[in-house]
């Protein structure tokens, strides 16, 4: 569906790109950057051991390469309608809801927000019309690339459904108009090609799809970008914002896009320290922690494990010694592309490695079924050196998935950790338990 002069812009964004080709990867070796730019690695640019930046947008395309399947959420959806005349109060049939209307969805990773914004714009597309009709914003390159997978995916039996991405890149002659039906791209090169360079008449839109929200909004820039294309709509247009979380930021922003929305939220899958033991071990020095691990690995059966580091230097320096040991370690760290880190994680899942050695922002949204002890050897803090309860939480919700018992072993190796620990265990009011790694039918007795 792709056009040509796209398909070549493709080409020349792989050629300029740094090979990849250790990699056995499923998806395109395509990295360039938010504004089309090829990205080159230096692992010299930055220090090694400086703690990891949260980079939603690289997150957002993870969990988006890593996901096979939909996430089986159990909790209710949330419908807020925009008035009390609101068909979905009184509804009994799909025909009554008089689609289309304008919408605000949120839901996690996972749920189905790109299927579900995809068949909008697909129901809407008149073929005979060779102009565009529905119109993406996605906040990166990357992004915009997987959903037009997915476009292109789900219309495959609309052999006339044609698809254009407005990316930097992808070069159009000057006073050129689009034929395709469906245009996704970022909000720079969307908002040129509508004002600047007139490739898109805003005014035969008919439909406005700006995703992922929450990304967008953190992104320089992306955020008044969308609210000038919105303006340039017309008013019967129907508008759908979507994003994986709904801050007030979030919030204020879609107002702005979006008027008189329905609202559909569905909330996070709650993660529970029920189903986890949780233990700590006390140390002096990082090598004493790393002797602790090698007791416990050497003491019980661990089917896979996942062990937190809070810097890339750490993470580095333990997957390297527990390698010597003859582990087989899996490393995710910052510097990596993103889909290298699908990679890694890809054959994490799959078994090929049994240890996964990562700081917290890489892990974000990993669920492995496998994985029956989480290590915390360094505990999670915020900049200002205070417990980070929420990333605690997340950490250990990596076991005790899937129904299963799980089991927590946090290092300690200092008065401030032990601090640390102990404000953890009053926020969460769960008691964690010492263990002492030194004695073999102990850590015996916790894997029972």
């Amino acid at each position: 569906m792709a056009t040509d002069s796209w398909a070549l812009a493709v080409d020349e964004q792989e050629a300029a790109a740094e090979s990849l080709s250790n990699l056995h990867l499923k998806e395109e070796k395509i990295k360039p950057d938010a504004n089309g730019a090829v990205v080159k690695t230096n692992a010299n640019s930055e220090k090694a051991d400086e703690e990891e930046k949260e980079d939603r947008a690289a997150q957002s395309l993870l969990n988006k390469l890593i996901r096979s399947n939909l996430v089986d959420n159990t909790n209710q959806v949330e419908v807020l309608q925009r008035d009390p005349n609101s068909p979905l109060y009184s509804v009994k049939s799909f025909e009554e809801l008089r689609l289309p209307q304008n919408l605000i969805a949120q839901s996690q990773s996972g749920t189905g927000k790109t299927a579900a914004f995809v068949l909008a714009m697909l129901s809407q597309v008149e073929p005979a019309n060779r102009y565009p009709q529905c119109l993406c914003l996605s906040p990166t390159y990357e992004l915009a690339l997987q959903t037009g997978k997915v476009i292109e995916q789900m219309g495959k039996f609309y052999p006339e459904l044609k698809l254009a991405y407005a990316v930097r890149g992808n070069k159009l002659e000057r006073g050129q108009k689009i034929s395709e039906h469906i245009v996704i791209g970022t909000p720079g090169t969307v908002l040129d090609w509508c004002s600047k360079l007139k490739f898109i008449d805003p005014k035969k839109i008919k439909v406005f799809v700006l995703d992922e929200a929450d990304v967008m909004i953190a992104t320089q820039g992306h955020q008044d970008q969308s609210i000038r294309i919105q303006r340039m709509l017309p008013r019967n247009c129907q508008m759908l914002l979507f994003s994986a979380t709904f801050e007030d930021s979030v919030w204020k922003f879609a107002q702005k896009v979006v008027p008189d929305p329905n609202i559909i939220k569905l909330k996070r899958e709650e993660e529970t320290l029920d189903t986890i033991k949780q233990y700590y071990v006390l140390c002096n020095n990082r090598d004493e922690k790393f002797q602790a691990l090698c007791n416990l690995y050497g003491a019980i059966t661990i089917a896979q494990a996942m062990i937190f580091c809070h810097t890339r230097k750490t993470a580095s320096w333990l997957a390297a010694e527990l390698s010597k040991e003859g582990h087989q370690v899996a490393l995710l760290s910052g510097e990596m592309m993103v889909e290298q880190r699908a990679a890694v994680i890809e054959r994490f899942r799959e078994g090929k490695e049994k240890v996964l050695v990562t700081t917290n922002v890489c892990a974000r949204g990993i669920d492995v079924e496998q994985v029956s002890v989480v290590i915390n050897f360094d505990l999670p803090v915020d900049k200002d050196g205070n417990p980070d309860n929420e990333t605690y939480l997340h950490r250990i919700g990596r076991t005790g998935r899937f129904g299963k018992r799980g089991l927590a072993v946090n290092m300690v190796d200092s008065k401030h950790s032990m601090n640390i620990l102990n404000r953890i265990q009053e926020h969460f009011n769960k008691k964690i338990e010492r263990l002492d790694t030194d004695d073999l039918d102990e850590i015996e007795k916790i894997a029972n």
